[in-house]
């Protein structure tokens, strides 16, 4: 995949109208106040709106919010096939459910962050969104309803595609969160308007593209996580670009099933223990290092209050399952990357969310911290665990994007990346 795309550095954007994706998706209160919990990404995305309005283009924003069921018939049957009673799921349940999902608490967080008024749109392509879009004048902002509540967004219906384009004459894609995913607003609506980048996708593009494309050497990879088969395609493509690759977090445990070793109620993928062994075989006939632990701390129970022990990999008792890595697989793996010249980690050592089990990970972060190397973390749980255990500041780059920035290194084309116009 080509990763030089043009930017709205490229475009000339004066007078336009901008139709800019971003990624909205934010965590919000449990309790249908309305409240933002983490405003990260919408602060992620404000120096391309900045620049934007800036260079007197009229922006309309658009980004997904959850899952919203878009019909009031998928909703009943959604809610049924979870065994709800159909008589109890009313029309009005079902507006609720979507009122939950609306963009207005960004809009409003939005005005906030750029003093400046906001305007909401209360559709997507609708009367609403149509007649405040074309009454939008250079300097103003526009958000619309949350895409998902079209149920052609997700399907990447042309009909609302070109509904979405024709209220622009520019495409500015800025959601690296998404890009994955070919739907009408990541996607489709560059079929009809000239798609560039904005700066936050810009950055990913030259920070993971150029660790993937070129890096600087050595080059060592970090995978954690629950899952070997969430990592198959990552693993498969970093043992063509890799010089080290670390595994830890629970896919360690079928790595150490398929040599033979005793894994008691560790996390375990049986179907994928030919696999592992074939990926040891494959890392060793490329030269490349493949890193497993050589201790593992373990608990009698899934549980912060665990009883702890450490014992050799392997040599898991019985009714004791692996929850983290052990001292000696701590100090190898901050070995590994000491002299590292660029590192790319994604997921985490152990159970980072319980104390007991969270001196892997912290370790890790805390020997990235101090490395001269590039470091780049890639998304979803490591880049949580990066930012609870304060060492962000310290990162080169951390992703926006976990599923993105995953089948970003597995070397996969992504539908909303393959879309924007090249240099």
């Amino acid at each position: 995949m080509n990763y030089n795309k043009k930017t709205v550095m490229d475009m000339d954007v004066a007078g336009k109208k901008v139709l800019l994706r971003c990624d909205f998706n934010v965590p919000m209160a449990k309790d249908g106040s309305g409240v933002i919990t983490d405003d990260k990404r919408i602060r992620a995305a404000l120096p391309t709106i900045r620049y934007l309005l800036e260079q007197g283009a009229a922006v309309i924003a658009c980004s997904h919010m959850g899952k919203p069921v878009a019909t009031y018939e998928s909703y009943v049957k959604k809610q049924t096939e979870k065994g709800k009673d159909p008589a109890t799921l009313t029309e009005e349940k079902w507006r609720k459910s979507l009122a939950e999902l609306s963009l207005a608490p960004v809009a409003k967080r939005l005005s906030e962050l750029l003093e400046m008024e906001v305007i909401m749109a209360a559709d997507v392509v609708g009367p609403d969104a149509q007649a405040k879009a074309a009454a939008l004048q250079p300097g103003q902002l526009l958000l619309l309803e949350n895409t998902r509540f079209e149920k052609g967004e997700t399907k990447n219906d042309p009909a609302l595609a070109k509904a979405m384009a024709d209220m622009a004459e520019l495409y500015v894609s800025d959601a690296f969160g998404a890009v994955h995913r070919a739907h009408a607003s990541t996607a489709g609506v560059a079929d009809y308007l000239p798609a560039v980048s904005g700066f936050l996708i810009q950055k990913e593009l030259e920070v993971i593209g150029g660790a993937l494309a070129a890096p600087k050497r050595p080059l060592v990879a970090i995978l954690g996580g629950s899952k070997v088969s969430s990592k198959i395609g990552v693993i498969d493509n970093l043992l063509s670009i890799a010089d080290t690759i670390i595994i830890g977090g629970g896919m360690a445990y079928t790595f150490s099933a398929a040599k033979g070793g005793k894994i008691g109620n560790s996390l375990f993928e049986a179907d994928w223990q030919d696999y592992a062994n074939q990926m040891v075989e494959k890392a060793a006939q490329k030269g490349v290092k493949l890193l497993l632990p050589v201790d593992t701390v373990c608990g009698d129970k899934f549980a912060p209050d665990a009883n702890v022990q450490v014992v050799p990999a392997g040599q898991i008792p019985d009714g004791w399952e692996g929850l983290d890595i052990g001292p000696k697989t701590v100090e190898l793996y901050c070995a590994a990357v000491q002299d590292a010249g660029t590192v790319i980690w994604n997921g985490p050592m152990g159970v980072f969310e319980f104390a007991a089990f969270a001196k892997g990970t912290e370790a890790v972060a805390e020997a990235l911290s101090k490395t001269d190397a590039i470091t780049i973390i890639g998304g979803g749980d490591s880049a949580a665990a990066v930012q609870q255990l304060g060492y962000a500041d310290k990162m080169s780059h951390i992703s926006t994007g976990g599923g993105a920035s995953l089948e970003f290194m597995e070397g996969k084309e992504l539908p909303g990346v393959a879309c924007l116009l090249d240099r």
